[in-house]
């Protein structure tokens, strides 16, 4: 696929943020606990497992290892070479290296997607597409996980990455239109005055 100048501007100059940080943010996040995240995902998702997961920009690996001590089938997808390279390393798991914006996905092929702080870097108006890809790329009544840093649907450059910044309603007028049927939200980190909690998460299924 051949992106658009601005949308090639914008992943290239991420890619190239965490390209050079790599191990740096294996360090500052490999202690993150996301265990409610990802007991969000598997709790929705139906029938018996193991389960076949999208970990979908896996950056280097935590969130895979853990998926697979589970006993599920992870498959990691991250945009970043070195993160990639770690994410194998880390987990012994199959990791894809794809642009978010380039995707190339098989049909009706996992339980579960689990995006966790990876979506907020597809620009708005590449959204639509990003959403309606991952939602083929489920099967009949999958789950799709995602969490963002919430926001005012505001988007643009921070610290050398961009993002989007979803307010509830905006993120579920993406989801709706993309045929997602919302399961469940909340508010990270737990415990916390709402104003504190900068994350938005939240479980949809594939209708």
């Amino acid at each position: 696929m051949i992106l658009p100048e601005h949308l090639q501007r914008i992943t290239t100059g991420t890619l190239a943020h965490y390209n050079e940080r790599a191990e740096a943010f294996w360090e500052g996040t490999r202690d993150h606990d996301v265990t409610q995240n990802i007991a969000a995902l598997l709790r929705h998702i139906e029938g018996a497992p193991p389960f076949r997961i999208l970990d979908f920009g896996c950056g280097p690996g935590r969130d895979l290892a853990a998926l697979r001590a589970r006993g599920h089938e992870p498959v990691g997808l991250e945009g970043s070479p070195p993160l990639a390279a770690l994410a194998r390393v880390h987990s012994g798991c199959e990791v894809w290296e794809q642009d978010f914006l380039a995707l190339d996905l098989p049909g009706d092929h996992f339980d579960g997607v689990f995006a966790n702080a990876s979506l907020f870097h597809v620009p708005r108006e590449a959204l639509p597409r990003v959403l309606s890809e991952l939602h083929a790329t489920l099967k009949p009544g999958g789950v799709l996980f995602a969490s963002n840093p919430r926001g005012k649907d505001e988007e643009g450059w921070y610290g050398g990455r961009y993002g989007a910044f979803h307010s509830l309603e905006g993120w579920r007028a993406f989801l709706a239109a993309a045929s997602f049927q919302e399961l469940e939200h909340y508010y990270r980190p737990e415990g916390l005055p709402r104003e504190q909690q900068a994350w938005l998460a939240s479980a949809w299924r594939k209708r």
